[in-house]
Parts: C-alpha cells; sequence; structure tokens
C-alpha cells in the first residue's frame, strides 16, 4: 500500500519562500513519477510540476515556472517543492501524487495515489 505524506505548509506573505516536502512510502519510489498538484477554494485542482521517476524531466505550470523548483531524493523516497516569490493567487491546498505512468501528465486522472494536502496561505 502506497502512502504519500505532505508537510511544510503553512502561512506566508507575499514574496516569502516555502518548502513542502512529500514522503513515499510503500512499493519502489523509483518507480513512480510524482507531482505537486492545487487546488484553491471554488477552483478545480490543476498540476503545479511534475517530475520523472528519475528527475530528468520536469513539467510545470506556466504560472510557477522560474519560481517553484521541484526535486526527488529516490534513496530517501522523497520528493520537495521549493516555492520562492510567493503570491497569494498561489494559496491552495497542495497536493502529492504519484503515477507509474510512463509519462508526464497535467491531468489528475493518471495519478494513482494522493496525499492529504498540505494548505499554503500567501497574504498580500
Amino acid at each position: 500500500q502506497v502512502q504519500l505524506v505532505e508537510s511544510g505548509g503553512g502561512l506566508v506573505q507575499a514574496g516569502d519562500s516555502l518548502t513542502l516536502s512529500c514522503e513515499y512510502s510503500g512499493r519502489a519510489f523509483s518507480s513512480n513519477a510524482m507531482g505537486w498538484f492545487r487546488q484553491a477554494p471554488g477552483k478545480e485542482r490543476e498540476l503545479v510540476v511534475a517530475i520523472s521517476r528519475d528527475g530528468g524531466n520536469t513539467d510545470y505550470a506556466d504560472s510557477v515556472k522560474g519560481r517553484f523548483t521541484i526535486s526527488r531524493d529516490n534513496a530517501k523516497n522523497m520528493v520537495y517543492l521549493q516555492m520562492s516569490s510567493l503570491k497569494p493567487e498561489d494559496t491552495a491546498v497542495y497536493y502529492c501524487a504519484a503515477t507509474t505512468s510512463l509519462w508526464l501528465s497535467r491531468a489528475a486522472a493518471p495519478y494513482d495515489y494522493w496525499g492529504q494536502g498540505s494548505q499554503v496561505t500567501v497574504t498580500a
């Protein structure tokens, strides 16, 4: 059974930085591409960024390019999301997700496992 646990969310001011962590437990972490999604109140869940199994490929949403960085440590079964220059519009619940799909996907459907979510609130 795969489990994902996010941590690191919180309340910050615009311009601040924050790092989210996702701990993966279960069968081989390196067999999964990973994604960070977010969902703001009244909005659909959207992909923030995805990373391939070996970390060699990434796919960022245009809204976060240049500000957010995803990384993974396959030895520690961890994936991270470093967020900088945060804006109020980044406020959302952030979810870590795992997929065995070979391809990076911006859709939520291919992701098999999800964390419980971590709230990030950015004040102006």
